[in-house]
């Protein structure tokens, strides 16, 4: 997969992309990110990237002309699956989304600032809008992270028990069980005698009832869905 991330603030993803997961699966060549700086594509001298709005408000708005030359240099060189741009006011994340985004080949993520982009950039090239949450952040670079981080584990490869990601919570619209490790008594809180019976068909019962259970108390929108 390679994922292309459009930013006015590029060394922002310098360190979260060069530790764990992200790193190894660039080191594996599974996941190639390629972060291009907003400003290298503006037509003017200043390398502005963002002007008044027309009919007045308070805010800047991010201009159309180094958007659009962006993804047109970038779309020259090849196909994607999805432009994204990543926006308070875009579909919220959920697991189904990062399952999806996880089989295409080439994405493309833009990362607003300001008030906004310019509404013609959404008309002419974004073919999704993706939100991490009811709440503005200054920017979308943080977002776009947390995407990449949501997406890319997905990917065969990436993490070594693949069956890992695949019981995450959210994965069947339930909240995943409680887990627990060593040592089995810790201050006379016990581990659940179940766990340390060794029947497996047991053992996946009562997580299932468990996960039931974490929902039903914490997240019961997720069963209404």
């Amino acid at each position: 997969m390679r994922i292309d991330i459009i930013t006015i603030f590029p060394d922002f993803f310098n360190n979260f992309f060069n530790y764990s997961i992200i790193n190894r699966a660039q080191e594996k060549n599974i996941v190639e990110l390629h972060i291009h700086n907003l400003r290298d594509y503006s037509a003017n001298k200043q390398k502005s990237v963002d002007d008044y709005q027309y009919g007045g408000g308070a805010g800047m708005v991010m201009t159309i002309q180094p958007i659009d030359e962006c993804i047109n240099t970038l779309k020259s060189q090849r196909e994607y699956d999805e432009i994204i741009y990543l926006s308070p006011d875009g579909h919220t994340l959920n697991q189904k989304i990062c399952n999806k985004l996880s089989i295409n080949e080439n994405l493309i993520f833009l990362c607003g600032h300001y008030k906004g982009i310019d509404q013609r950039v959404r008309d002419i090239h974004i073919t999704k809008e993706i939100s991490i949450g009811d709440y503005v952040l200054t920017g979308g670079e943080a977002a776009a992270a947390i995407l990449v981080d949501a997406v890319v584990r997905l990917i065969p490869g990436v993490i070594s028990d693949e069956t890992s990601a695949l019981t995450d919570s959210f994965q069947d619209n339930l909240l995943a069980p409680p887990i627990y490790t060593r040592p089995s008594n810790f201050n006379g809180h016990k581990v659940p005698d179940i766990l340390l019976s060794g029947n497996e068909q047991k053992i996946n019962t009562w997580r299932d009832e468990e996960s039931l259970r974490k929902t039903k108390a914490y997240r019961p929108d997720l069963l209404e869905e």
